[in-house]
């Protein structure tokens, strides 16, 4: 498959900075780092984070493919640095440690993570050259990327919005029926960013007796793009289905499970007449569905309704009263080892949901409109709707 928006993250959770590297972003995109800053604020909210969200500022610095406020159709290279470096200097040193300052390594792993699996698979004896890098830190890397995908999306009308449906028992009600810029507007009001006040509180009060109990919590969250055209995508071969790829990239987010789009899993309960969204047509709006049970895409083909994406979140696997384990050094049975870490993650969890579904969104988007400038891109963009008109 060929990637129009691609890009690469790299850094450590506590290493000096986090860095990406985009390529594919069409010239003459206005572009400022505020743009790219103020989801890195909304990643860091939401009640249950833990302690390194007081230390850290996320703040964007553009070193590359950006001159007088424009793209310029370069590479462009994003750096966010790590505030808690300061205190991690002598840890994660790049050089080797100074006589008299060797480390204690880290060889309990945890289940539920990477440390184990990670450290068998590179050789590494010290857990710590795992979990790094393995951190769900690095998304700050992506939400950044996400800032330049959101930025060009937003040139075509698409906008993309993130909410929280449930966090451990609790859940919205399942006749919640609001408009999608309401749920926005109730989302970014609230500490959970969940759209029903009744649930909000009970994900609250779920997330106080999961502290108190030195346990964690995961959830499930939706996230829906706004104004996407008919066509992003293709069913021609199995790696260009749109679907198929917003899956690989929510489920390439730390902790998450699965996710689904649309009804999703609600499909196989239900026989075809209640799944499909049916077909209406006017002469003044076109065609249009019903309803939109298959969350905007058809066959790997988005169809012009709201792309709808759910994702589940496991609970985050470093306890306060952690687990059994093995110490991979002495083979003794022992305790997980015990890493800062929040009690839930599910709010943040959707920005970066946001992310995901806008790079994948943008790359789909460019391969479909593709230019070298924004100017070459809109004329694509424009004729193709043009050609749409006479259907």
């Amino acid at each position: 498959m060929s990637v129009a928006f691609r890009f690469l993250t790299a850094g450590e959770s506590h290493g000096e900075a986090l860095v990406a590297v985009i390529d594919g972003v069409p010239a003459g995109l206005p572009l400022a780092e505020a743009d790219i800053n103020a989801d890195l604020a909304r990643r860091q909210r939401g009640y249950g984070r833990g302690g390194r969200m007081k230390i850290e500022r996320d703040q964007v610095h553009i070193l590359s493919g950006v001159r007088g406020g424009a793209t310029l159709g370069s590479p462009i290279t994003l750096e966010i640095p790590n505030r808690d470096w300061e205190n991690w200097k002598t840890t994660m040193a790049v050089g080797a440690p100074e006589p008299g300052a060797a480390q204690k390594p880290v060889t309990r792993p945890r289940p539920g993570h990477a440390d184990l699996a990670g450290a068998m698979k590179y050789g590494h004896h010290d857990i710590r050259n795992v979990l790094e890098r393995s951190s769900a830190r690095e998304t700050t890397a992506r939400v950044a990327v996400a800032g330049i995908a959101k930025r060009l999306l937003a040139e075509f009308g698409v906008t993309i919005l993130s909410h929280v449906t449930e966090i451990g028992p609790a859940r919205i009600a399942p006749d919640l029926d609001l408009a999608w810029e309401e749920v926005r507007r109730r989302a970014e009001a609230s500490e959970v960013r969940c759209a029903d006040p009744a649930a909000e509180a009970a994900m609250i009060a779920a997330i106080d007796e999961a502290k108190a109990r030195g346990d964690t919590l995961g959830g499930v969250f939706e996230v829906v793009a706004l104004g996407c055209p008919v066509g992003l995508g293709s069913y021609v071969q199995w790696d260009r289905r749109l679907d198929g790829r917003l899956a690989q990239a929510f489920c390439s987010i730390q902790a998450i499970k699965g996710c689904e789009l649309g009804l999703g899993f609600e499909t196989a309960r239900r026989p075809g007449s209640a799944v499909h969204d049916e077909i209406l047509f006017d002469a003044e709006s076109g065609f249009k569905r019903a309803s939109n049970n298959a969350g905007g895409l058809e066959g790997g083909v988005t169809n012009g309704q709201p792309v709808v994406v759910r994702a589940a979140m496991k609970p985050l696997s470093t306890l306060r009263t952690p687990l059994k384990s093995v110490d991979v050094a002495t083979k003794e049975a022992v305790e997980a080892v015990v890493e800062r870490s929040d009690v839930c993650a599910v709010p943040a969890a959707g920005i970066v949901g946001e992310a995901m579904m806008a790079i994948a969104l943008a790359d789909a988007f460019l391969e479909k409109f593709g230019g070298d400038s924004l100017a070459e891109v809109r004329r694509n963009y424009d004729a193709y709707l043009d050609g749409l008109k006479s259907w």
